[in-house]
């Protein structure tokens, strides 16, 4: 970028994280001030929300649960309507740590890049473990129809640019998940990786158990395999 700071927005969907959402806020805030942050209540029936707003925090609070792609895409909305030039979608668990968004950011002004993944496996080694079947499957998936190896399909730490963010604002059913990833890169988006380390949950439960990981394998397989044939491609 030149001429202006580069305006960067961290979009945290939180559904009942009212045991982790302070840490997390209250880390970028003190640490990485250089960066805005929107935490998007979906609905949560915990008190996610008044802790947001008994610290102030920047918060656009939803009425009902729109899951993870609803939630998603308005904090998209918001970040078009204030003209940012990169949106980072960010987990409200602390799995994700913001100290890679700095070399996310070159990584992607260095290569003109549309979408950039933290990933766990650039330069570390994917383990051969129960957990990584799916992430594995996924990726075979990706490189069947776009030609492109993603290694964590799966990491919930994505950032995009603003081509993409104007694109994943306006547009029905581009969740961010790895079959909107695969579609977008069949579409021409650039997508690269860049490696993290994810931190481990400290409290609260994961949506995603045993079988509903298994579920979740399954519809992102067909999905990227036979639905994203029949979306209307262009960016």
């Amino acid at each position: 970028m030149t001429g202006r700071s580069t305006r960067v927005l961290i979009i945290i969907p939180a559904y009942n994280e009212e045991e982790n959402i302070v840490r997390v806020v209250e880390d970028l805030r003190n640490n990485y001030s250089e960066y805005d942050y929107i935490v998007v209540n979906d609905g949560s029936m915990d008190d996610t929300a008044k802790l947001c707003q008994k610290h102030n925090y920047n918060l656009l609070d939803l009425p009902i649960n729109l899951n993870l792609a609803g939630a998603f895409q308005t904090g998209m909305k918001y970040a078009m309507y204030e003209g940012y030039d990169y949106a980072i979608q960010y987990d409200g668990d602390g799995q994700h740590n913001p100290s890679y968004i700095a070399g996310m950011i070159e990584k992607a002004e260095r290569e003109n890049l549309d979408i950039v993944i933290g990933s766990r496996f650039v330069t570390e080694k994917k383990p051969f473990t129960a957990r990584m079947i799916g992430n594995r499957v996924i990726s075979a998936c990706t490189r069947i129809t776009t030609g492109k190896w993603i290694g964590d399909p799966t990491s919930g730490m994505r950032m995009f640019n603003a081509r993409m963010i104007k694109k994943l604002a306006t547009t029905m059913n581009y969740g961010p998940e790895p079959d909107t990833v695969a579609f977008l890169i069949r579409c021409g988006a650039k997508v690269s990786e860049y490696q993290v380390t994810m931190n481990e949950r400290i409290a609260g439960e994961s949506y995603l158990n045993w079988s509903r990981s298994i579920k979740y394998m399954f519809h992102m397989c067909s999905s990227i395999l036979l639905v994203q044939w029949f979306r209307k491609r262009g960016l």
